[in-house]
């Protein structure tokens, strides 16, 4: 089995290449450098030389407040690239792992959503990855993986944010009214690959760490870990950060298709933190 991994230099990217390899499997690491996933021929012709049995797209347009102003662009990385990609791994048999996220979801339900939930994205950023999913159902045989939080070894994120504002101020503000799950990319990864191998039915798998949280709470927990007091962490609205992308305020997933593949759901999101730890300070 021969892997593909489109944004092979992102945060997600990186800990999937890395697993992949420890595991002896044979993968090509492509990064915005190598490929320009809107080039629809390179595409296609990079898919076609590579040859590869599974094509993970972790490449994307990530920066969701930008996307309200440049939807075109965005829509162009998010979802025109992804119907390309989903046709050149149809022709060529690859099967296509589509990484997607909760904002496809308006976060007003205050439930998990179901893999099968109607999906009402809240911004652009949400829209345009609706259609990268579509393109992918639409062959009928790619897997849409969505997930949300994501922080790790590479590349900014919360944790590492908060872990460098844990050193600066006394105190920090982190908004109490966006409920979801922090996940772990090496942990993802991990289930990735797992759900390849299982040779699991194509369709929607929500790729979240068990759980839920604010973004209050989870910086919090990062405090203690820094044997600091949580209660310098003080909590506040999403009102008190006005962005020009709403953000969906609870998009917490539910997991239960992993029951199809045989396959247990990701860890706690805690726990997940624990044992990301090391690698993050």
């Amino acid at each position: 089995m021969t892997w593909m991994v489109t944004g092979a230099a992102g945060m997600l990217g990186r800990d999937l290449v890395d697993r992949l390899r420890a595991r002896g499997l044979g993968v090509l690491a492509v990064s915005r450098g190598d490929l320009d996933v809107c080039a629809a021929d390179d595409v296609r012709n990079a898919v076609r030389r590579a040859r590869p049995t599974v094509v993970v797209n972790c490449a994307g347009w990530t920066a969701v407040d930008d996307a309200e102003a440049h939807e075109d662009a965005a829509l162009a990385v998010n979802g025109t690239a992804v119907g390309v990609l989903a046709e050149a791994c149809a022709d060529n048999g690859a099967r296509l792992v589509q990484i997607s996220t909760d904002y496809v979801f308006d976060g007003r339900g205050g439930r998990p959503y179901p893999e099968h939930a109607a999906t009402a994205p809240l911004n652009a950023y949400g829209r345009t990855k609706l259609a990268g999913e579509r393109a992918v159902l639409g062959t009928g045989d790619g897997y849409v993986v969505r997930t949300a939080w994501l922080y790790g070894a590479h590349g900014r994120n919360f944790v590492r944010t908060m872990i460098r504002l844990a050193a600066e101020r006394d105190t920090v503000e982190v908004v109490d009214d966006q409920h979801g799950q922090p996940t772990w990319t090496r942990a993802l990864a991990e289930q990735i690959i797992a759900l390849v191998h299982a040779d699991a039915p194509a369709g929607v798998y929500h790729g979240t760490n068990a759980g839920r949280t604010t973004w209050y709470g989870l910086a919090r927990e990062v405090f203690a870990l820094l044997g600091l007091d949580p209660g310098r962490v003080r909590p506040t609205t999403s009102a008190k950060f006005p962005r020009p992308a709403v953000r969906p305020a609870c998009t917490v997933l539910g997991h239960a298709r992993w029951a199809e593949t045989g396959l247990p759901p990701m860890a706690h999101w805690r726990d997940a933190l624990h044992e990301a730890w090391p690698a993050l300070r």
